[in-house]
C-alpha cells in the first residue's frame, strides 16, 4: 500500500510543476511534506513556497496562493489553507485519516518497512572486542545500537549482514598470555611476578585452572596458552552474545590478515601507490594528502605494524566481498583511526568511497546503583560487564536502555529504573501497553487475526475522539520515523516513537471504554487497538525486544 505523506508530496509536486516549472530536482528536494507542531495547523504542512521562493527570488505568499490555486481535488484532503510566511496546511478527510488502521492490518509485521535500500549490501562491524575478558558495558551498547541499526536498514530493503572482528593478535594478546601463564604458576604454589600490563579479575585465574587441568605440563608454552585463552574467552563472549539476542553472520580473525598475507600485499600497494615515504627507520603514509592533520607510520624502526595497516587490509575485504556500504560502531576512542583508514583505502586508488566505511562513534556509559556508581564487576576486575546488567535486570531492558540515547551522547545507566515496575521505567511503559492490547483482546474473546478478518465490514471513520485522533496521527507517522532512523543510523528514533505510542494508549485505555454496546464503535476500537498492537510489535522487534501478552 502506498505512504500517504508519498502521495501527498507527489499532488502537491505535480501543482508546483505548474505554478514553477523552473523549479528543477535540486530545488524540489528540499521541499517536505511534514506534521505541524500543532494538530490545530493541519494533519500535514508544505514548506514548497518557502523553498521556491529563495530559489526564484519570489514572494512566498504570492507562490503559496499560486499553489493553492493549482491544486486538483484531492480523496485525502478536505481543505488546505495558507499560515504564517506560507506553510501551506492540509486538512485530511477522515477517510484518509483512518485509512492507516487499514494499512497496518494488511501489512502486519511488515508495516513500518520499505524498499529504500533496493537490496544494497551493507556490512555493520560491531563489538569487535579484544578476546581479552568478558565484554563490558560498552561493548554491550555497541551490541544494541549495531543489531537494531541492521534491523533497521533490513526492514529499509538494504541486503545486511553483521560482523564481528576479532582483534586476536597484538600486544594485548600477548599480555592476555603473560597473565594466564603468571595465574598458572600461582595455581601450582609457585611465586612469580603478575605483569605490569596484565589482566586482573576472576577470569584469568579461572582458564588458567582450566589449562592446568587439560595441559598440565605445558604452562611456559606461550603459543599452547594463547590458543587455549582465546578459544575460552570467544566463547564465553559469544554465550553473552547470545544471551543478549544478538548473532553474526561472520567473525573475521585479524590474525587471518598476516596468515593469508594480506597485511604484507597492502603495504607493497601502498608502496607502489607513491604515497608512502621513509624516515628515522620508519615506513611512512603520507595521510595528509586525504585530509588527515598530520602523516602516520605504518610500520615501525623494530618492522612492526602499526594498528592501522591491518585496518585497512581489513576493510579492502569488505570492498572485495561486494559490500558497497560499510559501517562501524565503535567506542568515541576510536576517532582517530576514522581518517587513517580511509587515507589508506583512498591511496590505493580502488574506487572506494571517500566515507568509506561510515562510522557511529558511541560515548561512554555510566552504571549507577542508587546515588552511587558500579564501577567494577568481581569476575572481571575492573569493569562492569554486560552479563552483570542482563542478570540484574533482564535482556529486554538492556537493549531499551542502551539504544534510547543518541549514540554520541554519554548515559546514565539507572539500575533501579531499569528494575522497576513504574511508568517511569521506559521498557516496561512500552511492554505494557502491548500487554494491555493483549488484555483487551482477552477480554473481547478476539486476535489479532479475528479483528482483521472482520476488516472489511469495520466502519473505522467512527474513531473520532481525541485519544483516537492522536492514535492514528502516530500509527502514520511511523513508516516515515522508521525511515528517517534507517537513514540516520540511528534507534534512539525508534525508542522515542514506542514511548510517545505508548502514551497515547495508556491514554486512550484510561479515558474510553473498548467494549461497548455499539456493535459497529466496538469494532473499530478494537480495530484501532489491534493497529496500536502491532506497531508497538514492529518497533520492539527492531530493538530485539519482546512484546510480552502480560506483565
Amino acid at each position: 500500500m502506498n505512504d500517504l505523506r508519498t502521495e501527498l508530496r507527489e499532488w502537491l509536486l505535480a501543482a508546483i510543476k505548474q505554478v514553477a516549472p523552473e523549479a528543477d530536482d535540486s530545488i524540489c528536494s528540499s521541499i517536505v511534506v511534514e506534521r505541524p507542531k500543532q494538530a490545530a495547523h493541519g494533519d500535514y504542512a508544505c514548506n514548497a513556497a518557502m523553498v521556491l521562493a529563495r530559489a526564484l527570488k519570489r514572494n512566498p505568499r504570492e507562490l503559496a496562493q499560486q499553489l493553492q490555486n493549482a491544486l486538483p481535488p484531492s480523496p485525502h484532503v478536505e481543505r488546505h489553507e495558507i499560515a504564517g510566511a506560507g506553510f501551506l496546511n492540509l486538512f485530511l478527510t477522515q477517510a484518509a485519516r483512518v485509512s492507516i488502521v487499514r494499512r497496518v492490518l494488511e501489512e502486519g509485521a511488515a508495516f513500518g518497512h520499505g524498499q529504500s535500500g533496493n537490496g544494497q549490501r551493507v556490512i555493520i562491524e560491531f563489538v569487535s572486542a579484544n578476546p581479552t575478558g568478558p565484554l563490558h558495558v560498552g561493548h554491550g551498547r555497541q551490541a544494541a545500537l549495531g543489531d537494531a541499526i541492521a534491523h533497521l536498514l533490513s526492514s529499509q530493503g538494504f541486503a545486511v549482514s553483521r560482523e564481528f572482528y576479532y582483534n586476536d593478535a597484538g600486544q594485548q594478546i600477548h599480555n592476555l598470555v603473560l597473565s594466564v601463564q603468571a595465574r598458572a604458576h600461582e595455581l601450582r604454589g609457585e611465586t612469580v611476578a603478575f605483569p605490569e600490563s596484565g589482566y586482573q579479575g576472576d577470569y584469568i585465574r579461572e582458564i588458567a585452572q582450566s589449562y592446568l587441568d587439560q595441559n598440565a605440563g605445558a604452562i611456559d608454552d606461550q603459543d599452547s596458552v594463547r590458543r587455549f585463552a582465546v578459544a575460552a574467552l570467544r566463547q564465553e563472549q559469544d554465550t553473552d552474545l547470545k544471551a543478549f539476542g544478538v548473532c553474526f553472520d561472520h567473525y573475521y580473525l585479524e590474525s587471518s590478515l598476516y596468515t593469508d598475507g594480506r597485511v604484507e600485499a597492502t603495504v607493497q600497494k601502498l608502496v607502489a601507490s607513491g604515497h608512502t615515504f621513509e624516515q628515522d627507520g620508519a615506513l611512512w603514509l603520507r595521510t595528509t594528502h586525504f585530509g588527515d592533520d598530520k602523516d602516520r607510520v605504518m610500520r615501525k624502526a623494530d618492522g612492526h605494524y602499526t594498528y592501522f595497516v591491518p585496518d585497512v587490509a581489513y576493510h579492502i575485504t569488505k570492498w572485495e566481498r561486494g559490500f558497497t556500504q560499510a559501517i562501524n560502531i565503535q567506542g568515541t576512542d576510536h576517532h582517530g583511526t576514522i581518517a587513517r583508514v580511509r587515507a589508506g583505502l583512498q591511496a590505493l586508488n580502488l574506487g572506494i568511497p571517500k566515507d568509506y566505511p561510515a562510522y557511529v562513534l558511541h560515548k561512554m556509559v555510566t552504571v549507577m546503583r542508587g546515588d552511587e556508581e558500579v564501577k567494577i564487576s568481581k569476575r572481571a576486575g575492573s569493569y562492569v560487564t554486560v552479563r552483570d546488567l542482563i542478570d540484574e535486570v533482564g535482556r529486554d531492558a538492556v537493549r531499551f536502555f542502551l539504544s534510547m540515547r543518541k549514540a554520541d551522547t554519554e548515559f546514565v545507566f539507572d539500575l533501579d529504573l531499569a528494575r522497576s515496575q513504574a511508568e517511569e521505567n521506559p521498557v516496561f511503559y512500552v511492554q505494557y501497553a502491548h500487554a494491555r492490547v493483549m488484555s483487551v483482546l482477552r477480554q473481547a474473546q478476539q486476535s489479532f487475526d479475528d479483528v482483521a478478518s472482520a476488516l472489511p465490514a469495520t466502519d473505522l471513520t467512527l474513531l473520532t475522539r481525541p485519544h483516537e485522533e492522536a492514535l492514528l496521527r502516530h500509527l502514520a507517522d511511523f513508516p516515515a520515523d522508521m525511515a528517517v532512523a534507517a537513514r540516520e543510523l540511528a534507534p534512539h528514533h525508534i525508542t522515542a516513537y514506542l514511548r510517545e505510542l505508548a502514551g497515547e494508549f495508556h491514554g486512550y485505555y484510561n479515558a474510553e471504554r473498548f467494549l461497548v454496546d455499539d456493535a459497529q464503535l466496538r469494532r473499530a476500537r478494537l480495530t484501532l487497538v489491534v493497529a496500536v498492537g502491532q506497531t508497538l510489535r514492529n518497533g520492539l522487534a527492531v530493538l530485539g525486544i519482546e512484546a510480552p501478552d502480560e506483565m
